[in-house]
């Protein structure tokens, strides 16, 4: 039986580059793991164009030493990554890295100490690390090599079958820790993907690369119950939100986090022990005073209501004028919505959004080319939040990252935007007001499932509000009047239809005039968004 015991910076450049093609074979098929059945669900995709930039930065490489090449596969997972998965599987790269810094060569004792730095730095990454995703794979696959080179683990062909064989089980596992897996009856996809990374670059060390042309990976069946279980979305009022400056000596921040956490949302808490600034959304405003209180003195004290927070749409569009100061850059795919997001003052447009992520060098090259040194960037989709939250660590100028998940959160966002204020305080005001509105989104889905209690076939119309799947029908105009019916708001003000590249302006109108019967005087403009994929996108407020 064939045994390694070193593995040098060029083989182990010829190891990610045997698991990048293995990972490749089965991007389509990982893709198709998306728990919601729809045209963005492309997990596989951006793990493999991450993986292709961390390859095209090996060939960069000075030298062939292990430290050297791992260092050139963070750069260029760093540099390439895609959507969360991708930025996830970057994270794991710097860990993997920096415990090889200065190796010429990669033991089994080296590999097991790298996969566990790599486990911590992914789970480190995120401030809300969710079990039952790419995070446990990778750590019950550290653990895995840990154990096997504290027994007789001098061969990295067995430590990496032992992390391989745990990546394997933790994948099967992974909808018995997240339930909305469990009810969709799949296993998670960024999971899957990493294992496919490991048991490719397995594969490569067992001399199977000839072998490896001729055979696909293997999608791992889950091992939960089959029995599909609705999930319970919670509807959330908006309630007040709250807002001001605590002063006082030997103020604790961290402890006042933690004390607001459970009595409202949206808890944004910085400052140092003489001054605090607090902005939350709750139900009970009286009860975040009375606490502060006691802290210290209150000032430039804040409590509006948020369901009469905004004014019409149309007036503060023509209101809105371009600021030297910062500039904001928005992720958005359709000419319509292009023309839209320009004319609210957007400096930088990057081509994206659903089946179109772009990349954290992407973003950093429309950060680097606007002229301002402060840069707000608006994601609008929840697949490129993080990716864009890496452009800091890359540039000198300021950047923000204002965590739009919807096109119409990110009209609201750039609607609050104030031009006379900081950069700190738009970064706030914009969180607030993309919180105000409801997003509904309809597409079609691109394979059958069952899903929240839902029973959906291909190609048939299904219905978003807020990202969250409420309704499915053979008809898209059907399946708008359900999701409309569940919006939870008694009387809209606005309502804003964006129309997509496959929706005649007619089809839309009457769309319009539809909801108009259904909520008399309410204000609705209808916008040729140009979207693909999407039939509707509509935002309600």
């Amino acid at each position: 039986m064939k045994q390694v015991t070193s593995v040098s910076g060029q083989d182990l450049k010829e190891m990610l580059v045997a698991a990048t093609s293995w990972l490749e074979k089965s991007a389509p098929d990982i893709d198709a793991l998306n728990v919601f059945p729809v045209p963005d669900g492309d997990t596989g995709t951006n793990m493999l164009l991450t993986m292709r930039s961390s390859m095209e930065e090996t060939d960069r490489v000075p030298n062939n030493s292990a430290a050297a090449v791992a260092e050139a596969v963070a750069k260029g997972a760093l540099m390439g990554a895609r959507g969360n998965s991708g930025v996830i599987l970057s994270q794991i790269w710097r860990g993997f890295a920096t415990a090889l810094a200065g190796k010429e060569t990669l033991g089994s004792s080296e590999l097991a100490d790298a996969l566990i730095l790599a486990s911590n730095r992914a789970y480190n990454g995120l401030s809300n690390p969710v079990e039952g995703t790419i995070l446990t794979v990778i750590k019950e696959a550290a653990a895995a090599a840990q154990e096997q080179v504290k027994g007789d683990g001098s061969d990295v062909i067995t430590v990496m079958e032992s992390a391989v064989h745990a990546a394997s089980e933790a994948v099967a596992n992974t909808p018995n820790l997240l339930p909305v897996l469990r009810n969709a009856g799949v296993v998670d996809a960024g999971g899957q993907g990493l294992y496919t990374i490991l048991e490719g670059a397995l594969r490569y060390l067992r001399g199977e690369v000839q072998l490896m042309q001729f055979r696909k990976p293997q999608i791992i069946v889950g091992t939960a119950s089959t029995t599909r279980l609705p999930l319970t979305v919670e509807e959330v009022p908006y309630g007040y939100c709250t807002e001001f400056l605590l002063k006082g000596d030997k103020l604790k921040p961290a402890r006042i986090q933690k004390n607001l956490d459970k009595k409202g949302q949206s808890l944004i808490v910085v400052g140092d022990e003489s001054t605090v600034r607090v902005h939350v959304h709750t139900l009970n405003p009286g009860e975040v005073i009375s606490y502060v209180t006691d802290l210290g003195t209150l000032h430039q004290v804040s409590i509006r209501n948020m369901d009469e927070q905004h004014q019409n749409f149309l007036e503060m569009q023509e209101d809105r004028r371009p600021v030297a100061d910062t500039s904001i850059i928005a992720v958005v795919s359709g000419d319509g919505l292009t023309d839209v997001f320009r004319s609210l003052g957007v400096a930088e447009i990057v081509p994206g959004g659903q089946t179109m992520n772009p990349s954290t060098k992407e973003l950093l090259k429309a950060a680097e080319s606007v002229p301002s040194d402060k840069v707000i960037i608006l994601p609008n989709n929840s697949n490129i939040v993080m990716t864009a939250s890496q452009v800091q660590a890359l540039t000198k100028k300021q950047i923000k990252v204002v965590p739009t998940e919807t096109i119409p959160q990110g009209v609201a966002a750039l609607l609050a935007f104030d031009y006379e204020a900081d950069l700190e305080t738009n970064t706030e005001l914009m969180e607030n007001a993309k919180s105000a509105v409801k997003s509904i989104e309809i597409t079609r889905a691109v394979r059958s499932a069952q899903l929240d209690g839902l029973s959906i076939k291909k190609r048939q119309a299904i219905g978003f509000l807020d990202r969250a799947l409420v309704a499915v029908g053979n008809e898209v105009t059907d399946v708008l009047k359900k999701t409309l019916s569940k919006i939870g708001v008694d009387k809209p003000e606005v309502v804003t239809i964006y129309y997509g590249a496959d929706v005649k302006q007619e089809e839309a109108e009457a769309v319009s005039e539809d909801i108009r019967q259904r909520y008399p005087g309410v204000q609705i403009e209808v916008v040729h968004g140009g979207q693909p994929h999407y039939e509707y996108i509509i935002s309600v407020e």
